[in-house]
């Protein structure tokens, strides 16, 4: 194929000569800290990005008659497949050393470890799975190589009683191995996968609620010890119970710093070898992921994102698919797992919306136990009505209206809305990442009126440029106990939800008609409000401060038409409970 001014510059910058030509002509590109949003772009459209750099369609013809003659070529998916002569027909069948438990909790991760061989690549080479079968239900799990001669397959079993299995492998040594487990009760801190509950929230596999309270440290992963360390003790005192990651790296503003390893064999300089991952980087991978799980907080996986200069967000097709074979088979047996396609896929500028369709077959038909999966925006969503995406995980779109959209998302998509980037707590720079604390907590509280759930993230300058939202550390904000004051209040509500219902024009309000509501009025500041409720119901009503995070419930009850008096501060919200109600236990978990 040869370049156009309207072919993106993603595609010229990939080949040598085309990048040789346009960083002559545009050499700001070089250092650009925004040259994963330029990647997007055709030459046509560069022209006229930047009205402070003018240049003229002279400068675009002279591009482009460089540029012509120039070919490139387009990433075909060429899958290599194991090789059935792996191991010597004089290698006995199923020789191979097993490590296995002999029991397991419901939920846990059971783990076959097989010893076996090392030579050639078996990363590509050998193709090893198990069949695993109880009280006749039977599924078939995928293995992995781990480095070192050691293969391992991981399964989560969600049926308690006795288990069998027996592996498949095209190299001798690794095939036809059995073995047997007992899978036990659950333990009193594992609830299970969270699935999609009451169509627009969300529990645990044994019906416990689950309210997404999440938070986001991109890059945390792949910092020094000590500072992964300091996160894990920040968010084992936080209220938060979910965390956005990426499993690539990340290069941005504020993160400059090369991570401790990378997930290929290979180096930056002399490039990466994609046929074989690096056992230890997926290893310590492992070992974050079940801290977290200690501490109660799901790991919403990022598979793939554009800040990036090592090069794996512009791997081939077939590299693509084989990492996430590899992810699917290392890390679907972790219960707290959530998959993410894309951390802001439509900046993605080599991956188009078929390559995102293969991309959710391949995780969903790998990946046995149906984790919550999703993908996310930067400017355009994603259908999200599409079959395989479980909720809705969405980036604000306007500057200033973000959570005031989600009830309508909900109409929309018929999905729950998780906005899981509204904006970040802090003082940098950029307009996302210097709302104070009281807009955090308006937009956590305003999502949650409106039925849907609000993501935080923090950007408070360092002297180290270690910010929250990429290398974790420490919170320096003021929302994070007050987005725990407003977990409790939902926490209280029956059936552990809110529910959008229909409400005066200027204040959301959330309940069960006739029961329950819950109004919220934001940055405006009333000294009282009016209600009309039904005829016959007697109400207990709390006054709340979600700023200063307190509760002031009034004296006697109310019913039909009555007054309620509010300080005139912002921030407010009131909460109506019927009588009959005051003596449910209004606790997380499903009633």
């Amino acid at each position: 194929m040869f370049f156009t001014e309207h072919t993106k510059i993603g595609y010229i910058l990939a080949s040598p000569k085309g990048r040789e030509i346009l960083l002559k002509h545009a050499p700001e590109l070089l250092d650009s800290p925004y040259i994963f949003f330029i990647k997007m772009k055709g030459l046509s459209d560069f022209v006229t990005a930047n009205q402070s750099i003018n240049r003229s369609e002279d400068w675009l013809r002279t591009v482009m008659s460089e540029l012509s003659g120039v070919e490139y070529e387009i990433d075909t998916n060429t899958e290599i497949l194991p090789l059935s002569n792996y191991e010597s027909d004089r290698i006995p069948v199923g020789c191979a050393e097993i490590v296995a438990a002999e029991s397991v909790g419901k939920w846990d991760v059971f783990e076959i470890e097989l010893h076996g061989p090392s030579h050639g690549n078996p990363f590509v080479d050998v193709a090893i799975n198990s069949q695993f079968s109880c009280d006749g239900y039977s599924v078939d799990i995928n293995g992995f190589y781990d480095g070192n001669g050691t293969y391992k397959i991981r399964f989560m079993p969600e049926k308690e009683g006795q288990w069998s299995y027996r592996t498949n492998s095209n190299a001798r040594s690794l095939d036809g191995i059995e073995g047997q487990f007992t899978c036990d009760p659950a333990n009193d801190t594992n609830n299970g996968p969270v699935r999609v509950s009451d169509t627009f929230h969300f529990s645990y596999s044994d019906g416990t609620r689950y309210i997404p309270v999440g938070t986001t440290c991109y890059a945390w992963t792949h910092q020094p010890i000590e500072l992964e360390e300091q996160t894990l003790a920040t968010l084992s005192n936080g209220p938060f119970n979910k965390l956005r990651m990426c499993i690539f790296p990340k290069a941005y503003l504020y993160n400059e710093n090369e991570p401790i390893q990378y997930p290929f064999a290979g180096s930056l300089e002399e490039g990466w070898d994609y046929t074989r991952f690096n056992p230890i980087f997926f290893q310590h991978l492992d070992q974050r992921i079940t801290e977290l799980k200690k501490l109660g907080i799901e790991a919403d996986l990022i598979l793939f994102h554009a800040y990036d200069r090592w090069g794996f967000s512009e791997m081939g097709k077939s590299a693509d698919d084989r990492y996430l074979k590899y992810v699917s088979a290392r890390l679907s047996a972790f219960s707290n797992v959530w998959w993410s396609l894309a951390n802001e896929y439509d900046i993605m500028w080599s991956k188009e919306e078929e390559d995102w369709e293969r991309f959710a077959s391949i995780v969903t038909n790998h990946d046995p136990y149906n984790h919550l999966i999703s993908i996310h925006n930067c400017f355009n969503f994603y259908d999200y009505t599409k079959p395989w995406v479980t909720h809705c995980s969405v980036q604000r779109v306007d500057v200033y209206r973000t959570s005031e959209n989600t009830d309508e998302w909900r109409k929309q998509w018929g999905k729950p809305v998780v906005i899981d980037e509204c904006g970040y707590e802090g003082n940098i720079n950029m307009g996302w990442g210097n709302i104070p604390g009281e807009e955090m907590v308006r937009r956590f509280w305003e999502g949650a009126i409106r039925g849907g759930y609000v993501g935080h993230g923090e950007t408070y300058m360092h002297p180290e440029d270690i910010l929250w939202w990429s290398k974790g550390g420490e919170l320096h904000g003021t929302s994070p106990s007050r987005i725990s004051f407003l977990r409790n209040v939902v926490e209280q509500s029956p059936n552990g939800i809110l529910n959008p219902i229909v409400s005066e024009w200027d204040a959301p309000a959330a309940g069960i008609v006739d029961k329950f509501y819950l109004y919220y009025y934001g940055f405006n500041q009333p000294s009282y409000r009016e209600f009309t409720t039904s005829p016959g119901i007697q109400y207990k009503v709390d006054v709340i401060d979600t700023w200063n995070m307190t509760i002031e419930e009034q004296e006697g009850t109310y019913e039909g038409n009555f007054r309620i008096e509010l300080p005139a501060r912002q921030y407010m919200a009131i909460r109506l409970k019927a009588v009959a109600l005051k003596a449910l236990s209004y606790q997380t978990g499903v009633q």
